[in-house]
């Protein structure tokens, strides 16, 4: 049975809540997926109409508890706007970084997972051998570990994220960026494939087999077009929430 939930909506701009609804949609598509780090890690959305803010989970919230009310708008210098609350410094820095770097950017995701960290602690780093892969390897960039929440950190991280869409952060995680929060998923969720099918192709010991420069190229040139596209993980992101009604996960209030 579907379950809708009625949102609702605190004093705020039409686009503001929307976005505020997918943001908290996002959260609960990476808990039912396990991509988590209990508390730690972080998605942002810029929001909608306004210069310079970003909406970001509260501070010591589980994925599975965060709600579209309970998000908090920040500006570029670390302030909350509106309600009080708490904000991991380090996702502050991230964030803030890639926005003020990437004006044409509408959602940053970052994330902790097992097979995402042990990509980024390998050398070669990921490898054409998936399908996920394929599709990545054209618009992918590596970031070197830095000190977390520092102005060092976030001038850096702005530098990495101009070259991609898809960072794998060295011995850290993944990012992912795009221009609305359906293609930014889609991105994560092919990276975080591409991950952990390397990862369990490397288990077997094994020689890995790689798909020729040749037809890399081919892929960059029929999809790469697409993947930059607005409606770019759209299909993906109506079926999510289908699933989160389904759940009857309460994220719209």
């Amino acid at each position: 049975m579907t379950v809708t939930t009625l949102s609702t909506r605190p004093q705020m701009s039409e686009a503001e809540w929307k976005t505020r609804c997918d943001l908290a949609a996002l959260y609960h598509i990476l808990h039912y997926y396990r991509m988590t780090d209990m508390i730690y890690t972080h998605m942002t959305a810029r929001v909608p109409g306004e210069d310079g803010t970003f909406l970001i989970n509260s501070y010591g919230d589980l994925f599975d508890e965060i709600t579209a009310s309970s998000l908090l708008k920040m500006d570029m210098d670390g302030n909350v706007i509106g309600d009080e609350g708490n904000y991991n410094e380090a996702g502050f820095t991230i964030h803030s970084g890639v926005y003020k770097a990437r004006p044409d950017v509408q959602c940053v995701m970052h994330t902790h997972t097992r097979a995402g960290i042990a990509i980024s602690i390998t050398k070669k780093g990921l490898l054409p051998i998936s399908q996920d892969a394929a599709l990545l390897m054209g618009d992918l960039a590596y970031h070197d570990y830095g000190t977390p929440s520092t102005q060092t950190e976030c001038e850096a991280l702005g530098h990495s994220c101009q070259k991609a869409n898809n960072i794998i952060l060295r011995n850290h995680g993944l990012l992912t960026v795009g221009r609305s929060i359906p293609s930014t998923f889609s991105r994560m969720y092919r990276l975080e494939h591409a991950c952990s099918a390397q990862v369990a192709a490397m288990s077997m010991n094994d020689e890995l087999i790689q798909i020729s420069p040749q037809v890399l190229a081919e892929v960059e040139k029929k999809y790469g077009a697409f993947d930059t596209n607005l409606e770019s993980g759209q299909l993906e992101w109506s079926a999510m929430l289908r699933l989160l009604d389904r759940l009857g996960t309460d994220y719209r209030r």
